[in-house]
């Protein structure tokens, strides 16, 4: 089994959102940008350390099973918040692997994004909810202006 290596480095956004991931390579539209093996968390999601569970993502809605949710290694964990973002990601169930694809052509020195609000994967949602629903303040690009 291969897994693919990250084309990615990680630097501070100069926003309030601290740290992001970038592209150090071009990624084309459907690309496979990172795979990334996953922890999985199969006990109450209330049972996970508060921090750690906003890194986690919800792998039973990604793998159509009843499995809980997971965290994803490499630089997985590490994406920022975009709708729409620049990335979806899908689950690898026989792998144990979050991949995420480029949903359009992706630049050198691009932030790589996905939407915490698409559960499923997806990189657009109608409503940006995850940031309450966490209790976490969200960005608001217009005051880093």
């Amino acid at each position: 089994m291969t897994i693919q290596s990250p084309s990615v480095y990680i630097k501070d956004t100069g926003t309030t959102k601290g740290r992001g991931a970038y592209a150090s390579r071009p990624h084309a539209k459907g690309e496979t940008v990172e795979s990334c093996p996953v922890v999985l968390f199969t006990g109450a999601y209330t049972s996970v350390p508060e921090e750690v569970r906003k890194l986690l993502f919800n792998w039973g809605v990604l793998a159509h099973t009843t499995s809980g949710h997971c965290l994803a290694l490499g630089y997985g964990s590490m994406y920022n918040h975009e709708n729409p973002a620049n990335m979806r990601y899908e689950a690898d169930v026989e792998l144990r692997l979050l991949r995420f694809v480029a949903i359009r052509d992706i630049a050198v020195d691009e932030e790589l994004t996905v939407n915490y609000n698409a559960v499923g994967g997806g990189h657009v949602s109608e409503r940006d909810t995850w940031f309450t629903g966490q209790g976490v303040e969200p960005y608001a690009a217009e005051s880093d202006a």
